[in-house]
């Protein structure tokens, strides 16, 4: 995605777990109760993943509770599988990435487009601990070149 887009909910933990190799905007069939949670926020992405059944996309695991004013007659199923809308040459491709060189569909961030919801999956390899250990030393220097130029910005000039 070029623009940045505000987000909904994030799956931080994906880029730590995954090499991401590209990204997609998928749609996503909700229900009614659903779309109101989200717009409230009641959404978790962390555990997610997608699965590729029948030619069809389904997200699964992503949590969306229900919110206490939702009406009587909604069965709410916070964990319910959901399908993804994309067009369908994307899907084969997907498909034949996902089945040949052993890539795995995982969602990076849900957000607005145009008043729908819609869903950033990425295709991504799974890293190695060592590989993590390396983000997680890249990031703990990151956060300390940013406390030094705090630090600097923030006290007085010499002289």
């Amino acid at each position: 995605m070029s623009q940045q887009v505000p987000h909904i909910a994030e799956n931080r933990r994906a880029r730590f777990e995954y090499h991401i190799d590209e990204a997609y905007e998928a749609g996503l069939v909700l229900e009614g109760w659903e779309v109101k949670a989200i717009r409230a926020g009641q959404v978790q992405l962390t555990d997610g993943y997608v699965l590729v059944r029948d030619g069809e996309l389904y997200l699964i695991g992503c949590r969306i509770n229900a919110l206490r004013e939702a009406s009587t007659h909604v069965n709410p199923m916070a964990d319910r599988t959901r399908k993804l809308l994309m067009h369908k040459d994307q899907i084969r491709r997907l498909v034949g990435k996902v089945e040949q060189r052993g890539f795995t569909l995982v969602p990076l961030n849900l957000h607005y487009k145009g008043g729908r919801v819609k869903v950033e999956i990425a295709l991504a390899k799974g890293k190695a601990q060592h590989d993590k250990r390396n983000t997680e030393k890249q990031r703990d220097w990151d956060r300390e070149k940013q406390r030094l130029m705090r630090h600097k910005v923030s006290s007085p000039a010499a002289g």
